[in-house]
C-alpha cells in the first residue's frame, strides 16, 4: 500500500509569520504543485514525510497526496528544507505526477563488493558520483543503482558506462563520468639538505670569527666615545 499524505488547505496570509504558527501547531507547511493545476498552499504531518525520506526510495517515492475536496493524486517530493541547528524540517515542495509521463530524476549509487585495487594493491576506493541523474517513468524509478567494483585494481575506474542499462531508464549523465576509481595515497617525504663537510666547516669558521668580532667592535665603539672628552682636556 503506497504511503497517503494527508494535506490540508492552509488559509489565510502566506508569510513567515503564518508559516511559523503551522509549526508551532506541530504540522510543515508545504506547497501542492502540478500535472495542470494552480498551486495549493498546504499543511502536512512531518511525521509522515520523514517517514517517506527516510524510507528505500526516499525522496524518489511515489505517494498519494490527498487534498480535502479534491481527488487524491499521486505525488513526490521535489524539495524540501531543514532547519539547520534543529535539523527539522520547515518546508515542503509536493508535485503532481502522471504515470504515464516520463519524470527526470536523481537516483543515488550504490558501490557493491572490495577492489582488488584495496585488498592487495594498498589502494583506496573513491566514490566520485554518488548519485547519477536519469530519465524514466514513474513507476520504473529505482530505489538505487548497484555497481560492483570488486575487479577494480590500482588507477582503475567504474564510468557511467559500466553502470547497468535497460530500456527502461535513461542516464543523462556522461557515459564517460567517473563513477568511483581506486587511488593510490603517497606519503610526501620532507629531505633533510646535505651539507658537505668543507661547506659546513667553514660555516663554522664565519660564525666563530663574527663572534669574536664583537668585543672588538664593542671596544672600538668605546674609544670613539672617549675621544671627545680627551681632546677637551688637552684645550
Amino acid at each position: 500500500m503506497p504511503e497517503v499524505v494527508i494535506a490540508k488547505p492552509r488559509e489565510g496570509k502566506f508569510n513567515k509569520n503564518a508559516a511559523r504558527r503551522v509549526r508551532v501547531a506541530g504540522k510543515i507547511p508545504a506547497v501542492v504543485y502540478g500535472t495542470g493545476h494552480e498551486p495549493i498552499a498546504v499543511e502536512v504531518d512531518p511525521k509522515q514525510i520523514a517517514r517517506i525520506l527516510y524510507s528505500e526510495t526516499g525522496h524518489n517515492t511515489i505517494f498519494d497526496v490527498e487534498i480535502a475536496g479534491q481527488q487524491a493524486t499521486k505525488a513526490m517530493i521535489v524539495d524540501w528544507q531543514r532547519e539547520p541547528i534543529k535539523d527539522q524540517l520547515i518546508h515542503i515542495d509536493l508535485k503532481r505526477i502522471a504515470l504515464d509521463k516520463v519524470l527526470h530524476v536523481a537516483v543515488r549509487i550504490k558501490l557493491v563488493g572490495v577492489p582488488v585495487g584495496v585488498k592487495t594493491e594498498g589502494g583506496v576506493l573513491d566514490q566520485v558520483l554518488r548519485e547519477v541523474e536519469i530519465e524514466c517513468l514513474p513507476a520504473d524509478i529505482p530505489s538505487h543503482v548497484d555497481v560492483d567494483v570488486s575487479a577494480l585494481g590500482i588507477n582503475q575506474a567504474v564510468r557511467v558506462s559500466d553502470l547497468p542499462h535497460s530500456g527502461k531508464i535513461k542516464y543523462l549523465a556522461s557515459e564517460e563520468a567517473t563513477v568511483a576509481h581506486v587511488i593510490t595515497i603517497r606519503e610526501e617525504v620532507v629531505e633533510t639538505p646535505v651539507v658537505a663537510e668543507g661547506a659546513e666547516a667553514a660555516a663554522g669558521a664565519t660564525a666563530e670569527g663574527a663572534a669574536a668580532g664583537e668585543p672588538e667592535v664593542a671596544k672600538k665603539g668605546k674609544t670613539d666615545a672617549e675621544a671627545p672628552a680627551k681632546n677637551a682636556a688637552k684645550k
